[in-house]
């Protein structure tokens, strides 16, 4: 299981810098709209320090952490949704992301023209939001005679039908779906944009990533969104450094952890996601799942035999294993269980699956 963000954004708002950090590709970061034709799609891996503890305890001669995919789409203007710019062609490559990731621009720079002539935020996000619900709108109105049609057929569709009809009220009322308090399970089918959990990524000068009253403002506005705070352009210089050095520009700045990073836990939490561990000589890897899953659903995420055959699940918490030393020690200590297929999986459980296939 893969965890895919859509990047959305206004022209020139530090998509395409964001982007190139997050993977270390330079796509064509160019000062004018739609300088991103094609979406751009990067697979970045999940920072989770414990692997290189689990490494070092299992002697692996490679980590692989959980991934992450980001697809980095051309600027929207308004009008978008009616196939203003690029709009349309680009709103369809992100339907199939799992959460949207909004780049707003707080920065002031002279160099970089903004769409509208000035930077205001809030405006920014009513722009985008309002170009994704025209969007959705335009969806539902194409799907529901054909769902109307089929309830009338098919009793069993008439819940979603009437949460469709729902769904699109609130967006006449320029309310998100996601903020609302609609059956989303009810909506799948139509891959409403507006559904998707939202994470906001304010862009802001470095100077403000330490004003914690600008913070507080702009999170107001976007509440109950999760919101995160970078600088682009020094998570691109970061992107570049070695962790030493890293560590020393962050720390120039009063930040502890790339901005990067504050996004990959965010997007995690956002989906309600978590990861379980599995190490051995050959790796220690970091599995993604949805928090509540079971065991055998779990195992089924390393391949799809494993769920089918389970039996029983190793267990250890990845802090009881650490302070042992080693599995063999945790054994001894009792710390490592026998689960059964009723096993509510946590984060950070180091796992070995038995299976019969």
């Amino acid at each position: 299981m893969s965890l895919s963000i859509g990047i959305v954004g206004l022209p020139n708002v530090g998509k395409s810098t964001l982007f190139n950090a997050l993977t270390k590709n330079q796509v064509l970061a160019a000062n004018y709209p739609f300088a991103t034709i094609e979406p751009n799609v990067g697979v970045v891996g999940v920072p989770d320090d414990r692997l290189e503890v689990l490494a070092k305890i299992f002697g692996s001669e490679q980590i692989i952490p959980a991934s992450v995919s980001f697809v980095d789409i051309a600027g929207i203007v308004k009008g978008a949704s009616e196939g203003a710019g690029l709009g349309n062609k680009f709103l369809a490559n992100i339907r199939e992301a799992d959460a949207i990731c909004q780049v707003v621009r707080v920065f002031n720079d002279g160099d970089v023209v903004h769409v509208d002539g000035r930077v205001d935020p809030q405006s920014d996000i009513e722009t985008i939001n309002t170009e994704l619900a025209l969007a959705d709108l335009q969806t539902i109105e194409k799907a529901l005679p054909r769902l109307e049609k089929e309830a009338r057929q098919n009793k069993e569709r008439a819940p979603e039908v009437e949460e469709i009809k729902k769904a699109e009220a609130a967006l006449k009322e320029g309310k998100l779906i996601s903020a609302s308090n609609l059956d989303k399970s009810l909506l799948k089918e139509l891959h409403l944009l507006t559904a998707k959990p939202f994470i906001y990524v304010f862009n802001v000068d470095a100077t403000e990533l330490s004003d914690e009253q600008l913070q507080k403002k702009l999170r107001a506005q976007v509440a109950p969104a999760e919101a995160v705070f970078l600088d682009a352009k020094t998570e691109a210089d970061l992107a570049e450094l070695d962790e030493a050095d890293a560590m020393e520009l962050l720390e120039s700045i009063g930040l502890h952890e790339p901005g990067l990073r504050t996004l990959a836990r965010v997007g995690f939490a956002t989906l309600g996601l978590q990861t379980y561990l599995t190490a051995g000589p050959k790796e220690a890897r970091a599995w993604t799942i949805h928090k509540g899953d079971t065991a055998p659903v779990a195992a089924g995420v390393i391949h799809t035999d494993f769920q089918k055959g389970f039996i029983k699940a190793e267990v250890v918490s990845f802090a009881d294993l650490v302070d042992a030393g080693s599995l063999a020690e945790a054994r001894t200590k009792g710390k490592v269980r026998m689960e059964g297929k009723d096993y509510i999986m946590h984060d950070g459980d180091v796992v070995e699956f038995r299976f019969n296939v």
